[in-house]
C-alpha cells in the first residue's frame, strides 16, 4: 500500500472503484504506474473474498539496454563519427575523433560500421573525412521506435539490434480483471481466529470469517537434506546387510605404510607408493611399529611384522617374495590412506586370532564405505579424495567361479546386470579381474569395479590357515551416484562447487531402479 499525498492508498478498493464503473478492466491500462506486486496482491486479496477475478496476460515487449538509450539519446555511433568529421573541414586522425567523441570504444565501433556504409573514407595522410554529403541514423529511428512502442514490425531488425546488445526482451504480466459473484465497493472486515470473547459475547454468530486458504504453499522450513552421496551410500548399505556383513570401523584417515601397501604385499617400489600417487604426513611423519591396541587384544603382531618382512624379502609360504631389502623405515611412514583395503587387512588380521570349535577361524563378510585419499590431478572425473566402496568374503574353499557369481548377484541388487570381467593385475590379489557392464547412455561398456581373490602371502602371513580364500572387490560411491542423478562434473558432487539447491530438491534414489 502506497501513499499518495500523504493519505494511503488502497489499491484493492481503487480496483472495486474502477471494475463498478466498467467490467472487465485491464490493468496495464487502468493503473499503468502500479507494479506487478502490488497489483497481484490487491487482486489475491479481493479473489480470496470472491469479489473478483481475474485472468493472467502475458505479453513479450522490447526494452533498450543502456548503450540503447545512448543511442536514442545521441544517435547511433556511426553518425556521431560522421558528424565529427563533417564538422572538420580538413579531416581528422584515430586520435582526433577519439578526442572529439570523447569515448573510445565508441569512436572504434563508430568509425568501423561509417565504413561498411561508405560514409567516411581515409586519406593518403592517414586521416578520414566523409564521402558524403548526409545520412539518414537508421540504428537512431530503431531505437526510438523501439523505446516508445516496446516493438519493432521487422524480426530481423530486433533480432540484429538484441545480437548487438542495444535491446533485451523481457516477458511482461498484466491481468484482466472482471467482478466476482460477492462484488461490492467495500471491503468487510475478516476474522482469522474465533476467539473466547467472540463465543462469550456471541459476536461469532454475525462475523465474516476469513477462509482457509488450501492452495497456499506455506513458508519454506529450510529442512536438512541428506547428500547424494548419502543416499546412495544408505542404499549400499542395506544391500550388504541384506547380505550377512558386518561394517567395518573406518575412522583411520591416516595409516602407516605397513597397513596400507606392506601388509598387502605391495613392494615397497611400487609405483603407487611415490609422491605422485600418495600423499605422505609431514609431522609427524611416521607411527611406531604395529602392537596392541587395547588389553584384551591378545594377537602376536612380532611374528606378524617378521612374516612380512620375510614374505617381501626372500620369500616365504611358498612364495619366492620380491627379493629386495626391506626397509622398516619405509613400512612406518605414514600416509593418508589410498584405499579401504587397509582396515579390510587390519580386520582379517583379526579374524586369524579367533577359534571355533574346530580351532580354525570362522567363516566372515566385511564391508566398508569411506573417504580414501589419491595424489592425483582434479578434473571433471577425479578429485584428490572419492569414497571407496569395498567389500570381502573370508571362507574355505572358495574359487573364482564363486567371485564371479556373487558380484551378478551383488550388483544385480543395484540393477547392474549383464557384467563382463577382464584379466587384471593387483599386488594383493590373484587372480584379479576388472568388473564391466553396459552402460545404455554412454552406449558402451565401462568399468563399474575391481575384485580378486587376495594373494596367501597377505593372508597366511597374519596367521589364516591355507584352507581358508578371502574374496575382494571394490568400487567408488562417486561413479554410481553421478550416473543416478546424471552429473557430468564430479567437481558439483564433491567440494565446494556444489549446489545447495540441487541437494535439497532430489529425493533419495533406489539403485535398482532407472
Amino acid at each position: 500500500m502506497a501513499a499518495t499525498d500523504g493519505v494511503p492508498r488502497d489499491l484493492a478498493l481503487e480496483i472495486l472503484a474502477a471494475l463498478s464503473e466498467s467490467s472487465p478492466i485491464l490493468s496495464a491500462k487502468t493503473f499503468p504506474k502500479s507494479t506487478f506486486t502490488e497489483i497481484k496482491a490487491a487482486l489475491d486479496r479481493l479473489a480470496s473474498r470472491e469479489m473478483t477475478k481475474y485472468d493472467t496476460l502475458e505479453r513479450e515487449e522490447y526494452t533498450l539496454e543502456p548503450e540503447g538509450e545512448q543511442i536514442a539519446a545521441n544517435g547511433s555511433h556511426e553518425a556521431r563519427v560522421f558528424e565529427a568529421l563533417r564538422q572538420a573541414m580538413d579531416g581528422l586522425t584515430v586520435q582526433e575523433i577519439e578526442k572529439a567523441i570523447g569515448d573510445k570504444s565508441i569512436a572504434k565501433l563508430g568509425q568501423s560500421k561509417a565504413f561498411k556504409e561508405k560514409w567516411i573514407s581515409r586519406t593518403k595522410e592517414g586521416k578520414f573525412k566523409t564521402t558524403a554529403d548526409a545520412i539518414k541514423d537508421v540504428t537512431r529511428e530503431q531505437v526510438q521506435t523501439i523505446k516508445t512502442t516496446r516493438t519493432y514490425p521487422d524480426v530481423k531488425v530486433l533480432a540484429e539490434l538484441k545480437k548487438r546488445k542495444l535491446v533485451k526482451m523481457q516477458k511482461v504480466i498484466s491481468f484482466r480483471i472482471h467482478k466476482g459473484p460477492k462484488f461490492a465497493l467495500e471491503i468487510a472486515k475478516e476474522e482469522t481466529d474465533l476467539t473466547a470473547d467472540m463465543l462469550v459475547s456471541g459476536a461469532w454468530k454475525t462475523a465474516t470469517f476469513k477462509p482457509y486458504n488450501f492452495k497456499a504453499l506455506g513458508a519454506d522450513q529450510n529442512a536438512g537434506a541428506l547428500h547424494p552421496l548419502n543416499k546412495v551410500r544408505a542404499e549400499f548399505r542395506q544391500i550388504f546387510f541384506e547380505m550377512g556383513f558386518e561394517e567395518m570401523p573406518t575412522n583411520k584417515f591416516v595409516e602407516s605404510g605397513f597397513w596400507n601397501f606392506d601388509a598387502l604385499f605391495v613392494p615397497q617400489q611400487h609405483p603407487a607408493r611415490d609422491l605422485q600417487d600418495t600423499f605422505y604426513i609431514s609431522d609427524p611423519k611416521t607411527a611406531g611399529k604395529p602392537g596392541p591396541i587395547s588389553p584384551n587384544d591378545k594377537q602376536d603382531y612380532e611374528q606378524y611384522w617378521e612374516n612380512v618382512r620375510q614374505v617381501h624379502e626372500n620369500g616365504k609360504f611358498g612364495s619366492i617374495g620380491y627379493r629386495y631389502p626391506w626397509s622398516p623405515d619405509e613400512s612406518l611412514r605414514l600416509v593418508l590412506r589410498t584405499h579401504t583395503t587397509s582396515i579390510s587387512t587390519a580386520m582379517l588380521h583379526k579374524l586369524a586370532a579367533k577359534k571355533g570349535l574346530d580351532g580354525l577361524p570362522p567363516p566372515a563378510r566385511y564391508f566398508s564405505i569411506d573417504r580414501v585419499f589419491r595424489n592425483e590431478t582434479v578434473d571433471a572425473t577425479h578429485l584428490a579424495e572419492f569414497h571407496q566402496v569395498e567389500g570381502v568374503i573370508a571362507d574355505y574353499n572358495l574359487t573364482l567361479g564363486g567371485l564371479m557369481e556373487f558380484m551378478d548377484i551383488f550388483f544385480g541388487k543395484m540393477g547392474i546386470t549383464d557384467l563382463r570381467y577382464k584379466p587384471a593385475y593387483n599386488p594383493y590379489t590373484e587372480p584379479s579381474m576388472e568388473i564391466f557392464s553396459y552402460h545404455q547412455g554412454l552406449d558402451k561398456l565401462v568399468e563399474i569395479g575391481n575384485s580378486g581373490m587376495f594373494r596367501p602371502e597377505m593372508l597366511e602371513s597374519m596367521g589364516l590357515p591355507k584352507g581358508m580364500n578371502v574374496f575382494g572387490w571394490g568400487l567408488s560411491l562417486e561413479r554410481p551416484t553421478m550416473i543416478k542423478y546424471g552429473i557430468s562434473n564430479i567437481r558439483e558432487l564433491l567440494g565446494h562447487k556444489v549446489d545447495l539447491n540441487f541437494i535439497q530438491r532430489n529425493p533419495a534414489v533406489r539403485l535398482d531402479k532407472s
